[in-house]
């Protein structure tokens, strides 16, 4: 195995696949991506169903915790992470959303972040979008990433629009277009009704290049410095501890969480929050771990005898069987579904510039990421609130990547 590269990628997720993929379009560059999870393929990440066995359990899933939080009295929230290659592009609802145009004009304008306007950014997100049926100024058709209408022809989806229309919100066709306002049915990364992940986008078609290597199965212990340079990291792959040498730089993709505990746990961080755990101090920054942001999000669940919805039932086994080999033989159906299939983009009041809240319209009864079960069919609504004014934290509870960090929301 080889021990020494240019560049040493963090984590298989979305960001770790680009990264990867993009740099080792450089021939001349030595590139090696490491992954803690599996290698990203199987039926029930490429089937987009196949979400709701991901999802609550720990199959490619890391399946964190917070802490309890007191706006929750007491609960715990739950925050999935994907543990594969793609990251949580693997596991998660394929729901295709770049965020509204004020709010990188405000990141630019108001809060020193130049060169990430939305005028800034739109020709990045245009260059890594392949949109099957949007042209026009606002969309790509040539980029690596597949985005797609959804194939699952649900009824529901129009009965969801007529629901919008009557409450007196308009209908859009595209979220990600001049005006994100409204209510309609969301684009999805899949392509002929599979799930189409960072990995698939970024990284699959170029594992055969001789400058890639990529090791999944593959944690992460800790960053190694020489004074306070990253030099190399040591890595258990399939249960082997080594190290492994980086010529150029080490470059984490961790996602939120385990990217500032990996920071932590190498002994880069608050110099108090380490030494509470006996790290020595390579670098005091306190700001790692700090600033943690999350969405609350509020479901309405609702009964239906409706078959058209997925649930548990005799009738809808039998339905889920027909499903089946539609999908075997078609690419169609339910089981392309991504469950939450409508959406919206609404102002809680008039006054407001933007929209402040989403909703994500299911198809489905879930409850608590489908780890609550019920019997019967029904669909849900999921309210998130878009910019919320909570601030947490992610702090260590130990002194190693083994063990889970404390997750606080800030709730």
């Amino acid at each position: 195995m080889k021990t020494e590269h240019d560049y040493i990628v963090v984590g298989g997720g979305s960001g770790g696949c680009a990264m990867a993929g993009r740099l080792s379009e450089d021939s001349a560059l030595d590139v090696c991506l490491l992954e803690a999870g599996g290698d990203g393929t199987g039926n029930l990440i490429n089937i987009p169903s196949g979400a709701v066995a991901m999802l609550p359990t720990k199959i490619n899933n890391w399946a964190f915790e917070t802490t309890p939080q007191p706006g929750l009295n007491g609960r715990k929230g739950y925050q999935p992470r994907g543990k594969a290659l793609g990251g949580s592009s693997a596991i998660n609802a394929m729901v295709y959303i770049r965020g509204t145009a004020s709010d990188y004009d405000r990141w630019a304008n108001e809060e020193g972040c130049s060169g990430w306007s939305y005028k800034d950014v739109l020709p990045y997100f245009k260059l890594s979008e392949c949109n099957e049926r949007i042209r026009d100024a606002y969309h790509g058709n040539s980029g690596p990433l597949n985005v797609a209408d959804l194939r699952s022809d649900n009824p529901f989806q129009q009965i969801y629009l007529e629901a919008g229309k009557q409450a007196g919100f308009k209908i859009t066709d595209d979220f990600n277009g001049a005006d994100q306002e409204g209510v309609g049915i969301y684009q999805v990364t899949q392509k002929n009704g599979e799930r189409f992940s960072a990995a698939r986008a970024y990284l699959f078609p170029h594992m055969h290049r001789k400058n890639l290597t990529v090791h999944t199965k593959a944690m992460v212990q800790r960053v190694l410095f020489e004074g306070k340079r990253a030099v190399g990291v040591e890595v258990s792959i399939n249960g082997q501890v080594t190290v492994l040498k980086a010529r150029k730089e080490i470059i984490l993709t961790a996602g939120a969480i385990q990217t500032p505990q990996l920071l932590m746990v190498s002994g880069v961080g608050d110099s108090s929050e380490l030494a509470r755990h006996d790290i020595d101090v390579v670098h005091h920054l306190p700001g790692v771990g700090k600033n943690l942001q999350d969405h609350p999000d509020f479901i309405f669940g609702y009964s239906t005898k409706s078959l058209d919805t997925l649930g548990l039932s005799i009738r809808g086994g039998i339905r889920l069987l027909r499903e089946i080999f539609r999908y075997r033989k078609h690419r169609r159906g339910a089981l392309t579904s991504n469950f939450a299939e409508g959406g919206a983009f609404l102002k809680t009041s008039p006054e407001l510039k933007d929209p402040n809240v989403q909703l994500h319209f299911v198809v489905a009864m879930v409850d608590d990421h489908a780890r609550k079960m019920h019997m019967g069919h029904g669909f849900s609504c999921h309210v998130c609130l878009l910019r919320p004014r909570s601030r947490g934290s992610l702090t260590l509870q130990g002194n190693t990547m083994d063990t889970p960090p404390l997750i606080d929301i800030g709730f």
